[in-house]
C-alpha cells in the first residue's frame, strides 16, 4: 500500500490561494483580458515583424506596418460584411414571426405533453376562480406599474457600452505595438537575471526560445485553420444559396477557435436560418451537416498534420479547461481558453518542476 503524508496546513494554504487567484481573475477581467488578448496576438504577429527586421526594416516601422495590415484588413472586412449584418438584422422580426406561424400552425396532437398542458390549463381556470374578486374590508388593493421605457438611457448604455469596448480595443492595439516593437527586451532582461553563470542564461535562452517557437507556431496553425474554416464555409453556403453566407462564414472561423461548443452554435444556427429561408427540414439539415462536416475535417485531418505532437492536447484537458475559463471570463474564456492552454502547456513542458503538469495536459 503506497502511503504519501499530507501536510494538511498546506493543502489548507493551497486550496485558499486557489480560490483568492480565481476571484482575482474573475474580480479583474477587464484589465487581464485586454492584456491576455494582446499578447496571443504580439505572438501570433512576431514572425512576421521579425522577417522585416531581417529585411532591415527597422522593428518599430516594422510593427507599426503590420499592426496597420492587420487592422486595414480587419476593418475592411467588417465594412464588408456589415450590409449583410444589417439584413439579419432587419429580418430577425420577419423570422420569429415566421417561426412562431410554424409552431401555432402545425397538428395538435394528443400525446401526453398536450395532456399535461391541459390540466395545467385546468388547473390554472380554478385557481382563478376560487380567488376572491375583491379584497377584504380593510385591506388597501396595490398595483404595481413598471417603469415606463425610456429611450435616452436606452442610447446612453449603448453609447457606453461601444465606448468602452473602442477603448478596449485601442488598449490592446497599442500594447501589441509596444510587444512587438519590444521584441527580444523581456528575453534578454529573464537571461540577465536568471543568473551569474553562463550555463544558466543558455539553459533559460533555449527554455525562452522552445517555449516562443511552441506558441508562435500554435497560433499560427489556429489563426490558419479558422481561415480556411471561414472561407471554405463561405463558399459552400453561398453555393446552397444561403442568405448572408459571409457572416456566417466568418462566425464559423471565429468559434472554430472554441473546441466542442464552436461548431455546435454554428450549426444549430445555420439549421435555424436555412429552415426559415427554404421551408424544409432536408435544404436545414444538409446545410447545418455541411457545417459539421467542415468543422471535422479541420479538426480531425488539418489540424494534427499541421501542428507537432508536442503541441497536441488531450481531449479532457481541453474541455475541463474550456469549462473552467468559460465560467471565470463567460464569451472571453471560450475564445481565450484554448491559447492560454497551450501557453501553460509550453511553460510546463521546458521547466523541470512542471513537467508533470505538461505530460498530464498533453496527448
Amino acid at each position: 500500500m503506497l502511503r504519501t503524508p499530507i501536510d494538511v496546513r498546506s493543502a489548507a494554504f493551497t486550496v485558499i490561494a486557489v480560490v483568492l487567484a480565481v476571484a482575482a481573475l474573475q474580480y479583474a477581467q477587464a484589465m487581464l483580458i485586454p492584456i491576455v488578448v494582446g499578447v496571443l496576438i504580439s505572438y501570433a504577429l512576431d514572425p512576421v515583424v521579425t522577417a522585416l527586421g531581417r529585411a532591415r526594416v527597422p522593428r518599430p516601422l516594422a510593427s507599426a506596418l503590420v499592426l496597420m495590415l492587420v487592422v486595414g484588413a480587419s476593418a475592411g472586412l467588417l465594412y464588408g460584411i456589415s450590409g449583410q449584418v444589417s439584413d439579419i438584422v432587419e429580418q430577425m422580426p420577419k423570422a420569429a414571426r415566421h417561426l412562431r406561424e410554424r409552431f401555432e400552425n402545425r397538428p395538435r396532437s394528443g400525446g401526453p405533453i398536450a395532456q399535461v398542458q391541459k390540466a395545467a390549463t385546468e388547473l390554472e381556470k380554478a385557481a382563478t376562480a376560487a380567488a376572491p374578486a375583491s379584497a377584504p374590508p380593510g385591506v388597501t388593493r396595490v398595483q404595481v406599474e413598471s417603469r415606463p421605457f425610456n429611450i435616452g438611457e436606452y442610447l446612453m448604455s449603448g453609447s457606453v457600452g461601444a465606448a468602452t469596448i473602442a477603448g478596449q480595443i485601442l488598449l490592446v492595439l497599442f500594447l501589441v505595438y509596444f510587444l512587438l516593437a519590444s521584441g527580444d527586451l523581456y528575453r534578454r532582461k529573464l537571461v540577465k537575471i536568471a543568473g551569474p553563470s553562463l550555463s544558466k542564461k543558455k539553459v533559460t535562452l533555449q527554455i525562452l526560445s522552445e517555449i516562443d517557437r511552441q506558441i508562435e507556431r500554435f497560433l499560427l496553425v489556429q489563426l490558419f485553420t479558422s481561415t480556411v474554416v471561414g472561407v471554405v464555409t463561405w463558399l459552400a453556403f453561398r453555393a446552397m444559396g444561403l442568405h448572408e453566407a459571409a457572416v456566417w462564414g466568418l462566425l464559423a472561423g471565429v468559434f472554430n477557435s472554441i473546441p466542442y461548443f464552436g461548431p455546435v452554435l454554428v450549426g444549430g444556427g445555420t439549421a435555424i436560418v436555412a429552415f426559415l429561408q427554404f421551408d424544409d427540414i432536408r435544404m436545414a439539415l444538409l446545410i447545418s451537416g455541411t457545417s459539421f462536416v467542415i468543422t471535422s475535417l479541420e479538426g480531425f485531418v488539418l489540424t494534427p498534420w499541421l501542428t507537432s505532437r508536442a503541441a497536441r492536447m488531450n481531449a479532457v484537458a481541453v474541455f475541463v479547461n474550456l469549462l473552467f475559463w468559460s465560467w471565470v471570463w463567460e464569451v472571453w474564456g471560450m475564445l481565450l481558453a484554448v491559447p492560454m492552454l497551450m501557453v501553460v502547456k509550453a511553460v510546463c513542458d521546458q521547466v523541470d518542476d512542471f513537467k508533470p503538469i505538461g505530460e498530464l495536459i498533453g496527448e
